[in-house]
């Protein structure tokens, strides 16, 4: 017998909440988890009286929690949501996604995403006084120190969780506010990325419990004069990864497509946005090499060796739809 953690992203607005359930089955290592349901009227994907959703396994891998030594084969299992006549529901934004990504499969996308997120305890970020002003943002960015970096212990289990679960996980760092933290994830392609960035949030969210903190992704999580949370996302095509100007291109492409975007990536991001704390405003869009105040930075290197690479989308909210980034970047670079 094993156990399966099922995983499904829910029907929350403005901002969709991840879920889970355990199951336990008699499956060998080989086989496939089958679908499953749940109440949908208690995540707000259905009403009482027909409240059955169906869970669709799309993404598996070991649960580094359940199973810290690999060897029961107890399994994360990531969901797509369907109504039950076998329809996908409309908070399924994977579907659409996959559609999209098919379309453009010659030109073999790729993405990496830097998600940004913020512990709280007690109503406040990690690292910030409870009483009196907290010593304003410019040594806490991949500090070192007790009086710096704030939830270290918990980045990194995270991480370590991460790698357990066989994530594409690059990297994490300190971020620019206290209690403030990234990790990198990637390159994979965009579906990918993107089913692993929602287990990665899960299992983030799981850290924190065993923590008694709370993750959160809201993009402004303090007001003032501190960086808010995004979820930058790096992208490159074949083209891109073999030539300078198809990235500049790219660029030039997702400029003609700005405000929607803008609408798409993520709930409140004009409160982040404001061209302000290494952010472009929302109302304006511009490009530039080694510029993080910029809608679309060009990392040096790439600009450095004229010969290809790839661009950062530094728009997204740490609290955004990767699906439906992925989908919107691939549409505006390759169409």
């Amino acid at each position: 017998m094993r156990k399966f953690e099922y995983i499904w992203v829910d029907g929350s607005h403005p901002t969709p909440q991840l879920r889970s359930k355990t199951r336990v089955l008699d499956l060998h290592v080989e086989d496939d988890p089958p679908p499953w349901t749940f109440d949908g009227s208690s995540t707000g994907q259905a009403q009482s009286g027909a409240s059955d959703c169906v869970l669709r396994p799309v993404f598996v891998c070991l649960d580094p929690i359940s199973d810290l030594k690999g060897a029961n084969g107890d399994c994360l299992v990531f969901c797509e949501v369907y109504t039950p006549d076998l329809n996908p529901h409309p908070t399924n934004t994977r579907v659409a996604a996959v559609e999209t990504v098919d379309i453009f499969a010659q030109h073999e996308l790729l993405f990496g995403c830097e998600q940004e997120y913020t512990l709280f305890e007690d109503g406040r970020p990690l690292g910030f006084e409870k009483k009196g002003a907290t010593e304003a943002q410019g040594k806490y960015y991949c500090g070192v120190g007790a009086d710096r970096v704030f939830g270290r212990e918990i980045a990194n289990d995270h991480m370590e969780l991460c790698l357990k679960a066989g994530l594409m996980l690059g990297g994490i760092n300190a971020e620019v506010m206290p209690g403030q933290w990234e990790f990198q994830l990637g390159p994979l392609p965009p579906i990918q990325m993107s089913d692993q960035l929602w287990v990665a949030r899960w299992l983030l969210h799981r850290t924190a419990e065993y923590h008694g903190v709370i993750v959160s992704f809201d993009p402004k999580p303090m007001k003032g004069d501190w960086n808010g949370a995004g979820c930058h996302m790096n992208v490159s095509t074949k083209e891109m990864r073999e030539s300078y100007d198809a990235c500049i291109n790219a660029c030039q492409a997702l400029e003609k497509r700005h405000a929607l975007h803008i609408k798409s990536y993520g709930h409140d991001i004009k409160r982040r946005l404001t061209g302000q704390h290494e952010t472009c405003s929302y109302k304006e869009f511009r490009y530039g090499v080694s510029d993080r105040g910029a809608s679309i930075r060009i990392p040096w290197q790439v600009a450095q060796n004229e010969t290809g690479g790839y661009i950062e989308d530094r728009r997204p909210n740490a609290n955004c739809d990767p699906y439906i980034v992925t989908q919107l970047i691939s549409e505006g670079i390759c169409a």
